[in-house]
């Protein structure tokens, strides 16, 4: 839902790939990413062919369990700003791989003729925005020292990624490097890599509508998966948004405690009845509610951008003290 870009992500490349693995292995050799023919023979499109589609399964499947974990940030962002992401660390990327190989030429005489192929770069590169944007929930302990977070799972499986061929930690070295210049306020690379407005229309116009899906209700959101891993993804999306209001509950205990008071009672009554009922809440009484908070009407705007109503945005900023992120996370949730 709301992530059409991210469904198409999934579904083209990975239909393709395991095309070229079972019946088509014969024309593999024109999506291998050689950079020696690239630099020697001036094969410019092999820099497209090789790093869209993967050759190999294991990494087909990481990295689609990857984009599927980072539809995230186009349900917050939208699907242009999204692209305008994807594009931007495709194409740094691109320019990061042919200086690391040279780089690693020069300095440790190792001649690298060839990388692995696929859309590993800007996954790799949407590690960056999770990191600096996505709050950090932590689930359980390990051992009394080692926590397990709600974002463990994504750190695991871009590190199963990591390791799964010789020269790949060099595609994830490029792609962190896309993403940190991409996201910087310094470069401002966002404002020259970005996707047309016209050509976003376009793309809603003729292939959104094949790849969109409609907001699921109730039922299908508790219901059964078909698969094993539509089944985890749902018992880990139970989870974080358990997560989420224990959190919420545990800021107000300590409000309360320090004098203050989180005044979540007031925060989407209609929306926390209709998706939330089984949640309880003690409300505290009038006279403990502090005056509303004045909310930043650039935080309101940024919360509609997304798809949020104003008065939802409004509510959501008032009862988390102007969080962004925890306003957010609590919509994305309800």
């Amino acid at each position: 839902d709301k992530a059409p870009l991210s469904k198409s992500l999934l579904i083209v490349p990975s239909a393709i790939s395991i095309l070229l693995t079972l019946l088509f292995q014969h024309y593999q050799k024109f999506f291998a990413y050689n950079l020696q023919a690239v630099k020697e023979d001036f094969q410019i499109w092999r820099l497209v062919c090789g790093r869209t589609i993967c050759l190999d399964l294991k990494d087909t499947f990481c990295s689609s369990l990857l984009i599927y974990n980072f539809r995230i940030f186009e349900r917050r962002y939208g699907s242009r700003k999204f692209s305008s992401f994807l594009l931007g660390a495709w194409m740094l990327s691109a320019l990061f791989d042919l200086l690391l190989v040279e780089i690693t030429q020069y300095i440790f005489g190792i001649t690298i003729n060839s990388l692995p192929s696929g859309f590993l770069g800007p996954v790799f590169a949407l590690f960056v925005p999770f990191y600096s944007s996505i709050p950090r929930v932590q689930v359980t302990q390990v051992l009394g020292h080692f926590s397990i977070t709600n974002k463990s799972l994504v750190y695991i499986l871009g590190l199963q990624l990591l390791t799964s061929g010789s020269y790949i930690w060099l595609l994830a070295l490029s792609g962190l490097i896309s993403g940190i210049c991409y996201n910087s306020s310094i470069l401002k690379v966002h404002r020259i890599l970005c996707v047309p407005r016209w050509v976003a229309k376009v793309f809603s116009w003729t292939l959104e509508p094949v790849f969109s899906s409609t907001e699921p209700t109730n039922e299908v959101r508790v219901g059964m998966g078909a698969t094993v891993d539509i089944q985890r993804q749902q018992r880990m999306e139970l989870l974080d948004r358990q997560i989420m209001m224990s959190q919420v509950a545990q800021m107000r205990r300590q409000r309360q405690q320090q004098g203050g008071m989180i005044n979540w009672n007031r925060l989407f009554p209609p929306l926390r009845h209709r998706h939330n009922a089984n949640y309880q809440d003690h409300h505290p009484s009038e006279q403990g509610i502090p005056p509303p908070t004045e909310v930043s009407e650039e935080q309101v705007a940024r919360l509609m951008e997304m798809g949020f109503s104003r008065g939802d945005a409004l509510e959501a900023l008032r009862a988390s003290n102007n969080d962004l992120n925890v306003a957010t996370n609590f919509l994305l949730q309800h």
